[in-house]
């Protein structure tokens, strides 16, 4: 059974999805920073790099996007013997000053912009719409390869010219009209958004991706759901507004009205806390070191407290395939991506090798994020790809630790400051007019916000004035309540802490 849980009542919106009481993802939004995956930009080429056989490319945000040769519709189009066609430099296909219609792939990230295709895929509820990608692809999680097989003919019959179509699990059992229509309607969809390239000048947005809410409901409608839980009114309403398209969802979706944070409530906060470490404990007392960087990430699988009640090798083969479920959970939860290596506890025996990397690929299963493992070299480690969607946990709420250069990590600024925001809407209804909170002076800059409106609106929404001390000498990750009462015994308790400090 799975349960989500949506956090939208602070700037900062969270998404949680638990499934048999573990949590196994987490989606967070920020207005100064939505994803940008899924977006259609009319684009300027930049830059053409036939060595790298790719191009930059300007779509009006800080960082040029780029995309490769092989991403391009007109590389695409060519009808061409293989190996002649990948001889071919990307300067045959595109030019300097040239304007593209693209779609972004994945997020931009560190020093990187973000990866784009001229590919375009419209997604719907029951398809993926491909309006020049000319073939249909059928999931393969179907019950039978004969509906699989019927499913692609209807595809087939319905697209016209260049068209394609993916075809998703949840069309098991659905009538030709009903495909018909949803095929129809991003068709109309796409032919809306050619006309407005004719007013349109490079670069420009040209259309936006789903929010937080639609993603999730896309994504998870035709899954098991046991509850949908939102903790803001205005947001419930959406959503019930969003179910008329969902009726089997109606009956799971309850608007949260406690005062405690809807995460601690749940369970969910701490998990999210514990998916910030480096060290993961496994139920059997072994434990894994998770090792983040721009280029890869490491994980390293260790015995710990585990001694086993047999042999070592025994040992260490329970302790590796232990790890392989808890590895599939982090790597979901965390949303890492890229090349991930993991050292597993050395192994002698090749059917334990065997043994893991068939258990590993199991665990995977149920990760939505498409993954890649590629085998165990000979010192046991394995390597692997996970596609990257979006920004992983770490990069969306830490920075470098100012304290060691570079070691560890702490919270952000944005992280802090909307940790501060969910705690004091754990006041909202209380009988005090005013509330001192001392912070770090960093983080006082993303609490008031632009020229102070965010903090106004936050007073406005609680019904109680927040009066701030920031503190320079503060660590990074804390702050403190110091007062919560009348507003003039407030502005008293203030006065004296800026005197006392």
């Amino acid at each position: 059974m799975r349960n989500i849980y949506f956090n939208m009542n602070t700037k900062e919106r969270r998404a949680a999805i638990v499934e048999h009481d573990e949590v196994v993802e987490f989606m967070i939004e920020r207005p100064v920073e939505k994803r940008i995956v899924g977006n259609i930009y009319l684009a300027r080429v930049v830059n053409v790099l036939p060595g790298m056989q790719a191009a930059f490319v300007d779509i009006g945000r800080e960082k040029n996007g780029f995309i490769y040769r092989d991403d391009l519709l007109s590389f695409h189009l060519l009808e061409e013997e293989d190996e002649k066609k990948k001889k071919r430099s990307i300067s045959e296909f595109v030019t300097q000053g040239e304007e593209l219609l693209v779609q972004v792939t994945k997020e931009g990230f560190g020093t990187k912009g973000p990866r784009l295709t001229s590919l375009i895929s419209l997604p719907g509820r029951y398809v993926v719409y491909l309006p020049e990608g000319g073939y249909v692809g059928v999931s393969r999680r179907f019950s039978s390869e004969d509906e699989r097989e019927r499913l692609r003919g209807i595809g087939e019959n319905l697209l016209q010219e260049n068209e394609g179509v993916i075809i998703r699990t949840i069309c098991e059992g659905l009538s030709e009209e009903e495909l018909k229509q949803e095929l129809h309607f991003l068709r109309t969809f796409w032919a809306e958004l050619r006309q407005d390239l004719v007013e349109k000048k490079a670069p420009s947005l040209l259309h936006q991706d789903s929010g937080l809410f639609e993603r999730i409901v896309r994504d998870f409608a035709h899954h098991s759901i046991g509850e949908i839980v939102v903790d803001h009114l205005p947001d419930y309403k959406r959503l019930k507004l969003l179910f008329e398209s969902y009726p089997h969802l109606s009956n799971a979706l309850r608007l949260y009205h406690g005062k405690e944070n809807i995460f601690e409530a749940f369970g969910v906060e701490k998990e999210l806390e514990k998916a910030l470490k480096r060290q993961v404990w496994l139920k059997n007392g072994a434990y894994l070191m998770i090792d983040q960087t721009e280029a890869l990430t490491v994980i390293d699988v260790n015995t710990g407290k585990f001694t086993g009640k047999t042999n070592l090798e025994d040992t260490i083969l329970k302790t590796n395939i232990e790890a392989t479920k808890e590895i599939a959970n982090q790597l979901r939860l965390r949303d890492i991506s890229g090349i991930i290596v993991i050292d597993f506890i050395d192994m002698k025996k090749e059917e334990d090798k065997e043994a893991v990397l068939k258990a590993f690929k199991k665990a995977l299963k149920s990760d939505r994020t498409k993954t890649n493992v590629v085998g165990m070299t000979g010192l046991g480690l394995v390597e692997m790809t996970r596609k990257k969607v979006r920004n992983n946990l770490q990069a969306s709420l830490s920075k470098t630790c100012p304290t060691c250069h570079g070691k560890g990590s702490v919270l952000s600024d944005e992280a802090q400051a909307f940790k501060i925001e969910r705690l004091l809407w754990e006041y909202k209804g209380g009988d005090q007019e005013a509330v001192v909170i001392e912070i770090p002076s960093k983080v006082q800059t993303v609490l008031l916000g632009e020229k102070g409106q965010h903090l106004k609106r936050l007073e406005e929404a609680l019904a109680f004035r927040i009066l701030i001390y920031p503190n320079k000498a503060m660590n990074e990750e804390a702050f403190a309540l110091r007062y919560s009462g009348t507003l003039d015994e407030a502005i008293h308790r203030l006065e004296q802490l800026k005197k006392s400090k």
